[in-house]
């Protein structure tokens, strides 16, 4: 697994390898079965199973913009990693990105991961069974100069101490490197249009097949029309990840199985789609999914999430919200046994909240839960205890006020004869709230009800005075969210924001401990904000910006070095066959 993520890594920096540097060329698109301008370039080379496919520029302004984002220690970190990939890709055998590559690249390159390939099972089986083949990465480079690219493709090369093999097929010349190398690599040229440039000679060909008529990222159902409602002017990349495939990979590296019914789930997904768009204080994506067109799934479109972040105070750190807390728990629900890493086990849920205070999920709680909900975390108003630093908030619109009263008592009688909580009321400004307290102190629950039949809940820090009746100063008016947090799609289905700076990098809060290698990343983030809506029954769209820090005008990258070639593996020792008893 650890080094799928790294081979994984490594092939999207080639991409970034390639752009480093990169000029204002005119992009060269093929009309062969080629969409509008705002498909993946090369999307007819890339076989349709391919696992995700990612698209960026090669405009050198866009490329500097990218690098001022961040702090100096996060700015030189990407610079650093810039540079081993381009002296690893690039430099290793023998090329210069502005020398070799700048002068006939269209405006953007493509990268694309093909799914490993299962070995075939051999009769009687091996023991152990043999491993998957790496994943293998297709590059493909749009050709705006073909006699450009002749010149300097055809020239010899020194470095990466390896020599080339050149084979046909299918009447498209290949070249391959043989021997030690740093990279291997497997390129051709496809009606002087595309460079294509593989890790594996296998790929090459499946490439090849595919740009001659074999099934395409182009054809694949739902494709150009999903990505035509993200288009957007001079996107800094855009993306394609295969869902069925990326599932299943998914589910195979965590070691569950999925089950017939599950694995049909599925695949009743077709695609996700986003482009990436710079601006001045971060970066914007827009991304949708889309269903099969034959899928028995259909999404409900109901776009009515709207006072969530209003009814949070302007100190909320972290806050999700939704248009229906029922829907969106049986869509969850369903699909939470075919997704490996789904957070929250559903049975689990329902059956420790029946072992524990003997309610329901279902017909006690979900029941009266089928209006606008949030989940929040609230810092802490000024003076109190640094042991409570936040107080967790939940909220949702009840539609049976009666029913959610009952359940309510129930859970008061739990708490008072289960868990020994002192149940009380008091009063926050004219409206009465219920508290249950450990007798022994530590973080109260309190609830109560807003206008409107909402019911909130809070674990942790006492801040009920600043929902009831109403914030003063609320989330949806605060700064950092309106600067963050999308406002289109309109309407939506709901919100998810994360004031960064001060739930993370400020180190207030007890909570998400980082990995060091990514540490200097999420320290150049200020907030994340997401809108995502309901486009039709298929469709579904969500909006993403990350406001970051700007370091400033970066240095130059560290000049070109060769990197040491790693010894070429030992040859494998014959074993002779033992003899037969």
């Amino acid at each position: 697994m650890k080094s799928k993520k790294s081979s994984l890594v490594l092939t999207l920096g080639t991409a970034a390898a390639l752009a480093v540097g990169g000029g204002t060329a005119y992009w060269f698109f093929s009309q062969r079965g080629a969409g509008p301008a705002d498909l993946l370039v090369g999307s007819e080379v890339v076989p349709q199973d391919a696992l995700m496919a990612v698209s960026v520029t090669t405009d050198a302004g866009q490329w500097q913009q990218m690098r001022e984002f961040g702090t100096k220690q996060s700015q030189t970190a990407l610079d650093q990693n810039l540079a081993q990939l381009r002296d690893r890709f690039l430099t290793a055998n023998g090329f210069n990105y502005d020398k070799d590559i700048r002068p006939w690249v269209g405006k953007e390159v493509t990268l694309a991961f093909l799914p490993a390939q299962i070995p075939p099972v051999t009769n009687p089986p091996t023991n152990p069974p043999p491993a998957l083949q790496q994943q293998a990465t297709i590059a493909v480079l749009p050709i705006q100069d073909p006699l450009k690219a002749k010149q300097v493709l055809e020239q010899p090369r020194t470095g990466g101490g390896s020599a080339l093999t050149e084979r046909t097929y299918k009447g498209v010349q290949i070249r391959e490197s043989k021997g030690p190398t740093l990279q291997p690599f497997s390129a051709a040229v496809l009606d002087g249009k595309f460079l294509l440039v593989t890790t594996d000679p296998k790929a090459t060909e499946r490439a090849i097949d595919t740009y001659q008529g074999a099934p395409s990222l182009s054809s694949t159902p739902g494709y150009r029309q999903s990505l035509s409602k993200i288009a957007t002017e001079q996107p800094f990349g855009k993306l394609y990840v295969n869902l069925p495939a990326a599932a299943a990979i998914t589910a195979t590296n965590s070691g569950r199985n999925l089950s017939a019914e599950n694995l049909a789930q599925v695949q009743q997904n077709q695609g996700l789609a986003a482009t990436m768009k710079l601006e001045p204080e971060g970066i914007r994506f827009q991304s949708v999914s889309w269903l099969k067109p034959d899928s028995q799934k259909r999404y409900e479109v109901q776009n009515s999430a709207r006072s969530m972040p209003e009814r949070l105070p302007a100190d909320t750190l972290i806050m999700a919200s939704g248009g229906n807390l029922q829907k969106f728990w049986q869509d969850y629900s369903q699909g939470a046994s075919a997704n490996p890493i789904s957070p929250i086990n559903p049975e689990a849920l329902r059956s420790g909240l029946q072992s524990t205070v003997g309610l329901d999920l279902d017909k006690d709680l979900l029941a009266w839960m089928d209006g606008e909900f949030s989940l929040a975390l609230v810092a802490a108003p000024a003076g109190e205890p640094a042991n409570l630093p936040f107080s967790l908030v939940f909220m949702v619109k009840a539609s049976d006020r009666r029913a959610a009263e009952k359940s309510l008592t129930q859970l008061n009688q739990a708490m008072t004869e289960r868990y020994k909580f002192k149940v009380e009321e008091s009063k926050v400004g004219n409206q009465t709230v219920t508290n249950w307290v450990l007798p022994a102190g530590g973080p109260a629950i309190t609830y109560g009800w807003l206008s409107g039949d909402v019911v909130f809940l809070t674990l942790g820090a006492p801040i009920a005075a600043s929902l009831v009746p109403q914030p003063a100063n609320s989330l949806a008016n605060s700064p950092v969210f309106q600067k963050t947090v999308p406002t289109k799609p309109n309407p939506n289905n709901g919100h998810f924001f994360v004031n960064v700076e001060r739930a993370i990098n400020a180190k207030s809060l007890p909570l998400f401990p980082l990995p060091p290698a990514n540490r200097d990343l999420i320290a150049a983030v200020q907030s994340i904000g997401v809108t995502a809506a309901i486009s039709d029954d298929r469709t579904a769209r969500y909006d993403v910006f990350a406001a970051i820090q700007k370091a400033g005008k970066p240095n130059p990258l560290p000049s070109p070095q060769v990197p040491a070639a790693s010894p070429p593996p030992a040859e494998p020792v014959p074993v002779s066959p033992s003899p037969s008893p």
